[in-house]
């Protein structure tokens, strides 16, 4: 479930990206950012304690930031 809710999120922001006339370039790199942001956050929910949420707003942070918004996630996690 929470694939979807990444995947909505991509598709929004790049949909948004493009509205605003964002270089190809840059939505490549947004896409890249969040593939890599989605592989971190289920690597780090398969370690025992961690449970990062992926709801809409935990994937537009790792679809945005990539790996440090994963690594914020963690954090955020861990005081919650």
């Amino acid at each position: 479930m929470w694939v979807l809710y990444l995947f909505i999120a991509l598709v929004v922001l790049l949909i948004i990206l493009k509205l605003l006339k964002f270089s190809l370039k840059t939505i490549i790199k947004i896409a890249i950012n969040t593939l890599i942001g989605l592989v971190v956050v289920y690597l780090l929910n398969l370690i025992p304690g961690v449970d990062i949420p992926l709801e809409w707003w935990s994937g537009l942070i790792v679809g945005v930031f990539g790996i440090p918004g994963a690594i914020v996630l963690l954090i955020i996690s861990f005081i919650i």
